[in-house]
């Protein structure tokens, strides 16, 4: 019987050593060599300090930054969780959201939609739109739009809210990527962005549609894929160029 598992042992032995320990050393060794940005996480770093990696999406949210796409990994942007919405073009949660009771039995946002996504572009982007019910009615006490209303409104069943806006929304905007965690959004979005933007660094709006070119990617081969503008990037630049005030 030892016989016959002393050449399995030594197998063993051998092809841990090649393939667990060798192999993995070798392969760290060349993309290190080869790809030494990439292999680290293409981490972005802002004197001295990392901001974060190019290839992972991350929530900015105030106006003087462009905003990247909705996410659905954990409770956003989340990469240990990476994750779209596992929702179909019909799905009437998808559309128009839904709510829940939180633990203090309040009403709360439990999916927020993409007919509430599209009023908050809009009026964050000042996109022209027309409503069935003039928004003023969905704010509440501090003058911001209260989304478990707007939601409650668009799965009114007898009078549901009718939200249009007057131009066509980028599909981006509204819609998360299939991992949750896209860094890039598309230059029409980035380009319906820029005067929310440039109004809060008090620049020009042309000023800062110039610098969007400068982190769009093209197609990858030229047919690949579509352009793209990282966000992380295209934000850091910001900061560079035109600081905001404090």
């Amino acid at each position: 019987m030892l016989k016959e598992l002393g050449p399995g042992l030594r197998l063993t032995i051998i092809f841990t050593v090649l393939t667990g320990l060798l192999y993995p050393a070798v392969m760290t060794g060349l993309s290190e060599a080869i790809f030494p940005r990439q292999s680290k996480g293409s981490l972005v770093t802002v004197n001295g300090k990392v901001v974060g990696s190019s290839l992972i999406g991350q929530p900015f949210a105030k106006p003087e930054y462009f905003h990247p796409r909705p996410s659905a990994a954990g409770n956003g942007y989340d990469a240990s969780a990476s994750s779209g919405t596992n929702l179909g073009p019909t799905s009437a949660k998808l559309l128009r959201g839904t709510t829940k009771m939180d633990d203090k039995k309040n009403e709360v946002v439990d999916f927020d939609g993409i007919d509430d996504r599209v009023v908050h572009y809009c009026v964050d982007n000042g996109i022209p739109y027309e409503s069935s019910v003039p928004l003023d009615q969905f704010k509440d006490s501090h003058g911001d739009l209260d989304d478990v209303k707007l939601i409650k409104a668009f799965n009114d069943d007898k009078a549901p809210l009718v939200f249009t806006p007057k131009v066509p929304i980028p599909q981006d905007a509204v819609t998360a990527s299939a991992s949750g965690l896209d860094p890039h959004i598309s230059p029409a979005n980035a380009e319906a962005q820029a005067a929310r933007v440039a109004k809060a660094r008090g620049v020009s709006a042309d000023q800062v549609n110039q610098l969007i070119p400068q982190f769009t990617q093209r197609a990858d081969w030229g047919f690949l894929g579509e352009p793209r503008v990282n966000v992380l990037l295209l934000n850091v630049a910001l900061d560079e160029r035109f600081p905001v005030s404090k």
